[in-house]
């Protein structure tokens, strides 16, 4: 049930966080970007797999928090 409840949790997380990577990235450059007013120094390949694991962490807490609501209290008592 517990692997069940993972994928219920990652998987749509992934195929969102690879949606809302394409459409940031449609629109921004990612040697445009700074943090904490200096330029990111890492190459663009870099800044694509971190942002898309920060993509990824988000919606899958999402996911999670959406997956933690559905339980049933009867479930959570036993």
């Amino acid at each position: 049930m517990l692997a069940q409840r993972m994928m219920w949790i990652l998987w749509p997380a992934f195929l969102l966080a690879g949606v809302l990577e394409i459409l940031v990235f449609a629109l921004l450059d990612p040697t445009d970007l700074h943090w904490a007013g200096q330029p990111i120094d890492m190459s663009r390949q870099g800044i694509y797999t971190l942002s898309f694991f920060v993509f990824w962490t988000v919606t899958a807490a999402s996911s999670a928090l959406t997956t933690l609501l559905s339980v049933l209290p009867s479930d959570v008592n036993r």
